[in-house]
């Protein structure tokens, strides 16, 4: 890895940590607003990322996919997940329903930071007055790591916010062996990343994404 290289990494990285922060804090307001206040009592509806940091997901795994992307040529592909925000379902004014929208809280504030991102290049593209080099890398990894945790969070793996959401609707018996998956989600992961599935997910949405900025 060049030196040269470094500072763009941290630069991705700080980008990473804050979307997930964001992430996480829009999981523990929505709970709040839909009558759990577990996560609020718990000081997680904030941007400070030490109550959010899990040491796997924030650190761990985005440094291996650092690691991979360098031995890929991939570049800076950074992906990771912050410690879980509890939540009391049974505090839930309608379980099923509030649970769907506490889970999809955080993903829909990473596609909205994504989406500012990229409407944000498109109309700086459109001024004569130069923009800062690093104004428009900040954005650009705004707009692409935000899509990444969007899609990645939405893999119906456990944890993830898109397990809480299909599991709603698996008979009983089959989401109690479903949950049961939890133990190997590292190890599923990891394997998907490896072999590049992850990537592949991406393919569309950031197509999308790069359409709606106007850099294609």
């Amino acid at each position: 890895m060049g030196a040269d290289l470094v500072p763009t990494l941290v630069a991705r990285y700080i980008v990473l940590l804050f979307s997930i922060c964001v992430h996480e804090a829009l999981h523990a307001y929505a709970a709040d607003r839909c009558g759990d206040s577990t996560a609020r009592f718990m000081g997680r509806i904030t941007l400070n990322p030490l109550p959010h940091i899990d040491p796997i997901g924030t650190v761990l795994f985005p440094l291996m996919a650092i690691f991979w992307g360098m031995q890929s040529g991939g570049g800076s592909f950074l992906i990771g997940w912050a410690k879980p925000v509890p939540v009391n379902p049974h505090n839930f004014r309608n379980v099923k329903r509030d649970d769907i929208i506490v889970s999809l809280a955080g993903v829909g504030g990473n596609f909205g930071i994504a989406v500012a991102a990229a409407l944000i290049i498109r109309v700086l593209g459109t001024v004569r007055v130069p923009v800062p080099e690093p104004i428009l890398f900040m954005l650009g990894g705004l707009m692409t790591i935000n899509v990444v945790l969007g899609v990645f969070n939405l893999i119906p793996i456990p944890p993830l916010d898109g397990s809480h959401v299909l599991e709603h609707f698996l008979p009983l018996d089959a989401a109690i062996r479903y949950r049961q998956i939890a133990p190997y989600s590292f190890v599923i992961l990891i394997g998907l990343l490896w072999t590049g599935v992850l990537g592949w997910l991406l393919l569309i949405p950031m197509r999308i994404i790069l359409v709606l900025a106007g850099v294609v």
